[in-house]
């Protein structure tokens, strides 16, 4: 196999559900308070696993026609699963998983599989060319416990054999699913049964590559005894076996299984702190695939699923966990912990959009102060915000934004807020966190920060503003503890930063651009690494030399910076624009009062309709697109 020779490396076959994790770690299932919610299922964390690194997969599969068979197929999507053969089920729901992360070993769990939408997966669903497009399929054991799906599994494995697919055999065994526990041992690994063993075997003579742990191996066997289980396995078939170990690694049986099952191909394991288990045996198939699938040798594959499992095995949840290709190759190179995990933070998300042209209306305490001055009711703000964001989405059409921006506050701009989110929205949406007019940074909403994030949509896009004053180390120095606070709890809750940088060089002196280079490389040593800036635009080009030197050495992966406008004249923001357009570094900008201001004042004192506000908030808007545009036209 070559990558290239067919359109996909892999089409994962099986269950595609909804987990939900427990929060409190240590917890019994019965306490635990609140749950965080991911893709979850085998083949469908396979799919993403093998995605993340790099290999060209498409998901087979039933989901619901409700709310969670939609997030399954937006997160696959936006995984960069092809999701044109998951089919939506008119009549089942999309598969649950309850669980708690008890201990390393320990997790209950518990499946809500009933006449779920995966299990109703049938052969009319197999599309041969789907099939044949791909250089491997893959099944999982769970998709052979029932006789509908094991009907479109033989299907599957009947349309691989005839295109000359390979077929990957994840024994994925869970005794609750084939009937042989109750629902509350939903964490058992093996139960001894003569019935899967049939069905089983039934298959293997079909497989190129079988995976399992040790106990998955036996039930394929039959054997209570490892080895006796694999020289079972063997005699059905000449599929490469890989037995999954656990910390020990694996050991990979190309040919005869030997008398010790250590004279096979060891992989040792890497040492790694265990937070849980669930979803490492996920992250070692993908793991091998990327290998696999690419022609490498059978260690260095086994290199590669060792490291992705012990990845995850350190994370919380499954999906979310699997590392990408430069996370995988950097954990594997030994690179410090911190580049690790800054990798992984952009594990699943979209690149960041070439372009982004965002109005920025999160203003509170301006608003209020020109309300309170007009003589109008603080109430009228939140419509003030409605019409101000109508006039955005009308630039956005003229302007033919792929992805059009704003920033906007949850106090009077709620609605706004509500307005835009969810998948079906293309807007990139961002609200502050911050108290205005603090100068100490305090959090607008909630003293805890990490509490208040929590309550975020995940979508969300945290902006937050600090103003450091280099003359005052007493000042700075509170301001960097907040920001260093902030950060982790972005971390922790996988929510974007954009951190908005106004430095000057003493109380009483105004905002200073020149001063951007030395204050980025403070909050870098700090170990801040926000997805966006948003900046003050730079005079002179030196600056912005300056900045792009720090940012690609400070943090590669950083999205880029955005201009911010300040209360500039719209001749003089324009001209600001077209001179940051020139930069790369520059993705945007970030601008509002200059836009806004006028026409809401107008429109407060009764002096302009609804209308001339949405439109002269739509001229501003568009006026300031072109002038940025001009400027990235001669990069």
């Amino acid at each position: 196999m070559s990558e290239g020779e067919r359109p996909l490396d892999l089409v994962a076959v099986g269950r595609a559900a909804v987990d939900l994790y427990g929060d409190q770690l240590g917890s019994p299932l019965e306490d635990v308070a609140s749950f965080n919610k991911s893709l979850g299922g085998c083949a469908a964390n396979i799919a993403v696993g093998a995605a993340r690194l790099g290999l060209r997969v498409a998901m087979l599969t039933r989901v619901g026609d409700e709310h969670m068979g939609r997030f399954v197929q937006e997160t696959l999507r936006e995984e960069g699963v092809d999701v044109a053969h998951v089919k939506t089920d008119p009549d089942r729901l999309t598969a649950l998983v309850l669980l708690s992360v008890r201990g390393a070993d320990t997790f209950p769990l518990i499946f809500y599989r009933e006449r779920c939408a995966d299990m109703n997966l049938g052969p009319e669903d197999v599309d041969p060319a789907l099939i044949s497009s791909a250089q491997a399929v893959l099944l999982t054991g769970t998709h052979l416990s029932q006789p509908r799906v094991r009907a479109a599994s033989l299907a599957v494995l009947a349309a691989a054999k005839a295109a000359g697919t390979k077929v990957v055999l994840d024994v994925d065994y869970r005794p609750v699913l084939w009937g042989l526990t109750g629902h509350d041992r939903g964490e058992d690994r093996y139960v001894a049964s003569a019935r899967v063993s049939e069905v089983l075997q039934e298959v293997l003579p079909e497989c190129d590559l079988v995976v399992g742990t040790e106990e998955e191996l036996r039930i394929a066997g039959g054997q209570d005894d490892l080895h006796a289980a694999l020289v079972a396995v063997r005699a059905k078939t000449d599929a490469t076996l890989v037995v999954k170990r656990g910390p020990q690694g694996a050991v990979v049986l190309p040919g005869p299984v030997p008398v010790r099952l250590e004279d096979g191909l060891v992989a040792p394991g890497r040492p790694v702190e265990v937070l849980n288990v669930l979803g490492a045996g996920d992250a070692f198939m993908a793991g091998f695939l990327s290998g696999w699938l690419r022609d490498q040798p059978l260690a260095e594959a086994a290199r590669r699923a060792n490291g992705a499992g012990a990845l995850v095995v350190s994370r919380h949840m499954c999906a979310p966990a699997m590392p990408t290709a430069a996370e995988l190759d950097a954990y594997l190179d030994d690179a410090p912990p911190e580049r690790v995990a800054r990798l992984h933070r952009l594990a699943g998300r979209p690149p960041p959009p070439e372009e982004l042209c965002v109005l920025a209306f999160d203003h509170r305490t301006q608003l209020e102060g020109l309300a309170h001055r007009v003589g109008a009711d603080l109430a009228r703000v939140e419509d003030l915000k409605r019409l101000i964001a109508r006039g955005a989405a009308r630039a956005a059409v003229e302007c033919n934004l792929a992805c059009p921006g704003v920033i906007v506050d949850g106090v009077y701009g709620r609605p706004v807020l509500e307005a835009l989110s969810g998948p079906e929205h293309s807007w990139w949406v961002a609200r502050p966190v911050e108290l205005p007019g603090d100068p100490g940074l305090g959090f607008e909403g909630d003293p805890n920060v990490e509490l208040a994030l929590y309550r975020w949509p995940k979508r969300h896009v945290v902006k937050c503003l600090v103003s450091p004053v280099l003359s005052d180390h007493a000042l700075t120095h509170w301001q960097n503890a907040r920001l260093v606070r902030l950060f982790r709890a972005c971390v922790a809750l996988e929510r974007e930063l954009l951190l908005e940088v106004l430095p000057r060089r003493r109380p009483d002196e105004s905002v200073d651009p020149e001063l951007l280079p030395e204050v980025l490389e403070r909050l870098y040593d700090l170990g801040i690494q926000p997805e966006w800036w948003k900046l003050p635009p730079p005079a002179h080009d030196d600056v912005w030399f300056e900045l792009d030197r720090v940012v690609a050495r400070r943090d590669p992966e950083c999205n880029g910076v955005l201009v911010l406008g300040l209360d500039a004249p719209s001749y003089h923001l324009a001209g600001s624009l077209q001179r940051a357009g020139a930069h790369p570094l520059c993705r945007g900008f970030a601008v509002g009062r200059t836009i806004f201001f006028e026409p809401a004042e107008r429109w407060l004192v009764g002096a302009a309709s609804d209308e001339d506000l949405v439109s002269a908030v739509a001229d501003g808007f568009a006026a300031m697109v072109t002038a940025f545009r001009a400027g990235k036209e001669g990069r």
